[in-house]
């Protein structure tokens, strides 16, 4: 690898390193997005609710006064009684009583799997970038940046189920919440899918082979033809 070619790796390098810590924080919290009931009386309690791929969090909020973002019962930092679930993805049981529970249950499944898929991708991406850098190596760069565009594609994907699941909730005449907003667990989520996607084009880019500056530099370099 060419030193000038190292330097852009190792830059490159640094923006997935903070695409994929920005991919494990989202993967590993639960405040993805932020549920509210309606707020119909101040000095009452109302339950808010945060949840990510794994777990559902209830929490029970004395409202004193209006929300000044009015976003209803909240914000979700007020201190209060709070009680998470986690969805057992993998375990049989009985039906979920709670509707919420069961209907994030059905997506979070889907969205908690692709999210694994991703990180086996980063996993791969990463150990070709590393031995990349050995003498004659630097082919690994061009599976390096398919696999890391792969794994912002997966959360991409990832994200998408996640808002769908936000939609259902809501939509649904079974659950008390009725007003919902995208918190930074999302947020890291977004940011990763871009940084990762934007990396792997890079990655890609680098392992091209080096285009002529001039038009006739191709025909200077080439061995001139022998008379027989």
């Amino acid at each position: 690898m060419f030193e000038e070619q190292a330097t852009k790796v190792k830059i490159t390098s640094v923006v997935i390193l903070v695409g994929m810590s920005s991919m494990l924080a989202a993967i590993v919290t639960d405040h993805w997005a932020v549920l509210s009931p309606r707020v119909e009386k101040l000095n009452a309690t109302c339950e808010a609710a945060h949840f990510g791929l794994w777990r559902l969090c209830k929490k029970s909020i004395f409202i004193v006064k209006e929300d000044p973002q009015g976003k209803g019962c909240g914000p979700i930092s007020l201190p209060g009684a709070k009680n998470c679930s986690y969805f057992k993805h993998f375990t049989s049981g009985e039906e979920a009583e709670v509707f919420e529970v069961k209907t994030q249950k059905e997506y979070n499944i889907s969205a908690a799997a692709i999210a694994i898929f991703s990180l086996f991708f980063m996993i791969l991406g990463t150990l070709c970038v590393i031995f990349s850098f050995g003498k004659g190596r630097d082919y690994l760069l061009r599976p390096a940046g398919m696999f890391f565009a792969f794994a912002g594609l997966c959360i991409v994907i990832s994200v998408e189920v996640m808002r769908q699941s936000v939609k259902r909730m809501i939509d649904s005449d079974e659950t008390i919440w009725i007003e919902y907003y995208y918190s930074w667990s999302f947020t890291c989520a977004c940011a990763a899918f871009t940084l990762l996607i934007l990396s792997g084009v890079v990655l890609l880019l680098i392992s091209m082979p080096h285009m002529p500056r001039n038009p006739w530099e191709t025909c200077m370099d080439a061995e001139p033809d022998t008379l027989d």
